[in-house]
């Protein structure tokens, strides 16, 4: 008896050695703990607490809700309250002002306590001064800012379902919008591009949207001064880490300079190539017309000289006879000038190599990258990766290539929305490739008659566009038509043969 009333002494001896090692831990913290009773009236709080906001350590009632900053009192106050009446954990960020009348950030979180019919019958916890950690984030976030509003681009965020929420600096001066409204933006919107790229831009825009795609196209946005200036923008989405989209960043670059230097290197061109045609014809002209009129001089000179041989009497049948063999060796040098004249515009084969017709249009399509971005003409492909390669005259097939996809864009009116063109190969049968070019323009409007020399729908073409290229394609083996597509637009295809070039 004595024994056990002895060791319920030394157990309460430890159990107040305990508790006073516990409450000297809690009040050797730097961090606010406090305790409330059911009702949220201070019982308890710690030396760090009591020095932060110079009260006593009594049960004296403590309104800390009246040391809540101003612009985070609302907030405060509906979540401590809402704690309270259900028994949810607490928790806050909010500034208190201190003894000395300024305001620090702190994040407060308190814990119910229950007995065991699980009534609250106590709140426990914590206020941790966050001050330096937001004053940190504040000052990353203008330097962020800082560095976003100095990249030479336009840069602006959406949301998963388009709404834009941030545009930086450089792109809002050159639209001419306050910054301080980020949400004038939106009324802005359908107004900001060129008339002839909104449909084109919205359609686009919805459907990468809709599908996750990377967003990437060219159009004209309209400057604050009046003036609208091609820009290359693209778009990536941000993701959680379920997948799921929850923001777009994107921008644009301004090359507006760009486009009006390749379009005045493009004219140049076209200046040079028409000087060099006109230069070459007027050449041709007149070599052909010095080569022929030598022996068609020397056959008028014969001629006469035979009919007079032959008028006098008596004839003179040798000299005549010399003459006219003299007219007949001026007709074959007239013959010898035509024949070269022919040689030089019949087709003669290059050296042919093994080529990957996908990977040649991709060259091609790469190479006509600024002409197609100058006339907005979206480019799908549909290249069937188990191609044959084929032997074939690069060169030339090239040449194809550049004229169907020029003639498709040029098909298509500036003003419809949709100017897309689709190039495809795929196999035709065992024996030939099939290559196709199918715009959206308005079709032939007299399919039977596009090979004719010289026939033409283009106020400034010549007509010879498509009869050379199925002169080229024939020389390959294959062959080259044109067709109306049954909704809208035409399609240009031609094949070139396997089992030749194997």
């Amino acid at each position: 008896m004595s024994e056990g009333k002895a060791l319920s002494r030394v157990d309460l001896s430890g159990s107040e050695r305990d508790f006073a090692e516990l409450r000297d831990l809690v009040e050797a913290l730097p961090g606010h703990v406090w305790s409330t009773d059911s009702a949220g009236q201070f019982t308890y709080s710690n030396p760090s607490m009591q020095e932060f906001f110079a009260v006593g350590s009594s049960n004296e009632e403590f309104d800390w809700l009246s040391r809540v900053h101003p612009d985070d009192r609302e907030a405060a106050t509906a979540k401590w309250r809402h704690s309270l009446h259900t028994g949810d954990n607490f928790e806050s960020e909010h500034r208190l002002r201190g003894a000395d009348g300024e305001y620090r950030w702190f994040r407060s979180e308190g814990r119910p306590s229950r007995d065991t019919y699980h009534r609250v019958t106590a709140w426990h916890g914590q206020n941790v001064d966050i001050e330096d950690q937001k004053a940190e984030l504040k000052a990353r976030t203008v330097e962020l800012s800082l560095l976003v509003d100095m990249v030479p681009s336009h840069l602006w965020r959406l949301t998963p379902d388009g709404t834009t929420t941030l545009v930086n600096k450089r792109m809002a001066d050159f639209l001419g919008l306050d910054l301080s409204n980020v949400s004038s933006l939106e009324s802005v919107m359908d107004t900001i591009f060129h008339p002839d790229d909104v449909e084109a831009v919205g359609t686009e825009l919805t459907r990468c949207l809709a599908s996750g795609d990377r967003f990437s196209m060219r159009y004209r946005l309209l400057r604050a001064d009046g003036a609208y200036r091609w820009m290359s923008g693209r778009a990536e989405p941000l993701r959680d880490q379920d997948g799921n989209i929850v923001q777009w960043f994107g921008l644009c670059h301004d090359i507006e300079d760009q486009i009006q230097a390749t379009a005045a290197l493009r004219r140049s061109a076209e200046k040079l190539a028409q000087a060099t045609q006109a230069a070459n014809l007027s050449q041709l002209s007149a070599s052909i017309a010095h080569e022929i009129n030598q022996p068609l001089a020397a056959i008028a000179a014969d001629s006469e000289a035979c009919w007079r041989w032959l008028s006098i009497d008596p004839p003179n049948v040798e000299r005549g006879r010399r003459a006219a063999e003299r007219i007949t060796a001026d007709v074959g040098a007239v013959t010898d000038v035509v024949g070269r004249i022919r040689a030089l515009f019949e087709h003669r084969p290059q050296t042919r190599t093994v080529e990957d017709l996908n990977h040649l249009i991709d060259e091609v399509l790469s190479l006509m990258s600024d002409e197609i971005a100058a006339t907005t003409t979206r480019i799908d492909t549909e290249l069937d990766p188990t191609l044959l390669q084929v032997l074939v005259d690069r060169v030339q097939v090239q040449q194809i290539l550049v004229n169907l996809i020029r003639n498709g864009i040029q098909a298509m009116d500036s003003t419809n929305p949709l100017r897309k063109l689709r190039i495809k190969t795929d196999r035709d049968g065992p024996k030939a490739v099939v290559i196709s070019v199918e715009d959206s323009g308005s079709g032939f409007s007299d399919p039977d008659r596009v090979f004719e020399p010289f026939f033409t729908t283009k106020s400034t073409g010549m007509g010879m566009g498509l009869p050379i290229c199925r002169s080229m394609v024939e020389s390959h083996g294959g062959r080259l038509w044109v067709k109306n597509n049954e909704t809208v637009g035409a399609t240009v295809a031609f094949t070139l043969p396997i089992e030749v070039f194997d």
